[in-house]
């Protein structure tokens, strides 16, 4: 018997959706840039802040010592909900980008030779893009790009083509942050490893959706930002398997990285620290480990798959009956388990479709939604894209296609 509370008696727990703004309900469909917080996720860091508050790992006093408690226990639970083997295997970062930028600095860097290959999709976000461009750049590696169709989805008869012995990086979006495909990284994962390269994941708009397994996916690596899954801001997470820590430098120095240290050498300390250098962020992490105790007590991932796709497919037939609108993705996929849709209207620009919603307290994200190339290849300028949440309702969808058909029936 299923004894958890609904969607909708959850939502209760959502302050800033319960509260008017602006005089009237606010309707947020911009989940996959952020998610709101449930009370309990404030609740934790405002606690840790108010009657728990000292630094970890360095002072033997035991406020000190209930804190790196706290600090590692989020870490254990991270491990957890990903399941991962062990906790040493996940790394506190300032967010998804910095994870990015880490993997590539701290392991990438030192991995790659002269005509080495990294691959990567031609669906990824500027943060797992720009970095390996960069990096091939500097290690005089090639930059391999597996190409979509028209509908943005990937060609996977090229991936498996392209993915030779040459490679030695393949780095995906599980999910397209712009228009929703869904990449099987774990196929990826198999070629990949049958010619020693290696799989990173970016899994910023799957994690937040519940039912991600590094063990199942057969990545190498894995990052994510806590703000999409109800945590707070300025806190990320890196999954790295522990088989490739020896590979891994340093690189930021600082203190809680160092295990000796003298005027002229120093040494490291093991994973994760090593890769951690200065004050951690404690109370980010205690507010990560919040919500995903909050996600595990009372959400299911496949009650919210089905209810983001039933969200996802009210939407779409709803876009398909105003003239004037065309749906970018591949449809069918998204309305099976997908929670983002983006479209573009024949009359009106993006930015301008957006601001006409939010003056209907409609929250929406419109532009390239950071991945320009992409843009470029689907020859559009910009889209308006709508991303949901377990939170979200049908009445929220029937509310914004009326107003959307309002606005283009002007």
């Amino acid at each position: 018997m299923n004894t958890k509370p609904s969607f909708a008696q959850l939502r209760r727990d959502i302050p800033l959706l319960n509260t008017p703004f602006k005089g009237s309900p606010l309707v947020y469909f911009d989940n996959a840039a952020t998610t709101q917080k449930p009370k309990a996720v404030i609740d934790a860091i405002s606690t840790f802040y108010a009657y728990e508050n000292a630094p970890v790992g360095r002072s033997i006093y035991t406020l000190a010592e209930q804190a790196t408690s706290r600090y590692e226990a989020a870490r254990e639970t991270v491990a957890q909900f990903l399941g991962a083997y062990d906790a040493t295997e996940i790394v506190f970062t300032a967010g998804a980008t910095a994870a990015s930028n880490m993997i590539a600095t701290a392991w990438a860097r030192t991995q790659l030779d002269s005509g080495d290959q990294i691959v990567i999709s031609a669906l990824e976000h500027h943060s797992n893009l720009i970095i390996w461009q960069q990096l091939a750049f500097s290690c005089d590696a090639e930059l391999v790009i597996i190409p979509v169709d028209t509908y943005g989805i990937l060609d996977m008869t090229f991936a498996q083509r392209c993915i030779t012995k040459d490679t030695k990086i393949v780095s995906v979006s599980h999910v397209s942050n712009s228009i929703g495909t869904c990449i099987p990284v774990a196929q990826l994962a198999t070629w990949a490893h049958a010619v020693g390269a290696r799989l990173i994941v970016d899994a910023c708009q799957s994690v937040p959706h519940g039912g991600v397994n590094v063990q199942d996916l057969g990545c190498d690596m894995l990052f994510f930002s806590a703000h999409k899954i109800m945590g707070p801001t300025g806190i990320g997470v890196a999954y790295i398997r522990k088989e490739l820590h020896e590979q891994l430098s340093p690189y930021q120095f600082g203190g809680g990285m160092v295990y000796s240290a003298d005027y002229y050498e120093a040494t490291w300390r093991d994973m994760p620290y090593r890769l951690e250098a200065g004050t951690p962020p404690v109370a980010e992490a205690i507010g990560l480990a919040a919500a995903l105790d909050y996600f595990t007590t009372y959400l299911n991932p496949q009650e919210i798959h089905s209810h983001e796709a039933a969200l996802t497919a009210q939407l779409i037939q709803g876009l398909q009956r105003i003239p004037g609108i065309h749906i970018l993705g591949p449809i069918e996929q998204q309305t099976e388990q997908r929670h983002i849709v983006s479209f573009v209207c024949e009359k009106f620009h993006a930015h301008d479709v957006a601001a006409y919603l939010n003056s209907y307290n409609i929250c929406v994200r419109a532009g390239n939604h950071c991945a320009q190339p992409l843009a470029d290849a689907l020859e559009i300028p910009a889209s308006v894209r709508v991303s949901f949440y377990w939170y979200n309702t049908h009445d929220e969808v029937t509310f914004f296609l009326a107003v959307l058909t309002k606005l283009m029936r002007t």
